[in-house]
C-alpha cells in the first residue's frame, strides 16, 4: 500500500507517523480521493473538508501532519494541551522523524 521510498522520505514520513498511528486519520490513509500514493499527492482541501466534524484534537493532529509534509498549514502549539497522552507520543515521534537527517 505505502511506497517504503516514502517511508524513508523526510516530508512524507512524519506525515505517514501520524495516519499510520492515530485512529481517526489511519482510516483516510486507505482513500486516494486523501492520500494518492500512484500520484504521489495528499489532498489537502479534501482533508480539511472531512475534517470539519472532528474534535479540536483530531483536527490538530492533520493540522501537524500536514505541516510536517509541506510547511503550509501553520499550526498553534499551544493547542497541543488538548491532546492525550498517546496522540502527544504520536506528534513527538513525527517530529522526530520529520526533522531527522
Amino acid at each position: 500500500m505505502i511506497p517504503d521510498h516514502l517511508l524513508q522520505d523526510r516530508y512524507w514520513r512524519g506525515l505517514l507517523h501520524i495516519f499510520m498511528n492515530h485512529n481517526k486519520l489511519k482510516q483516510l490513509l486507505s482513500k486516494p480521493e486523501f492520500v494518492d500514493f500512484e500520484e504521489l499527492t495528499v489532498h489537502v482541501d479534501e482533508l480539511i473538508k472531512a475534517s470539519k466534524g472532528w474534535s479540536p484534537s483530531e483536527r490538530f493532529m492533520l493540522t501537524c501532519a500536514l505541516n510536517l509534509f509541506n510547511g503550509i498549514n501553520k499550526i498553534d502549539l499551544s493547542q497541543a494541551d488538548r491532546l492525550d497522552d498517546k496522540s502527544t507520543a504520536i506528534l513527538r515521534e513525527a517530529l522526530q522523524l520529520r526533522l531527522a537527517r
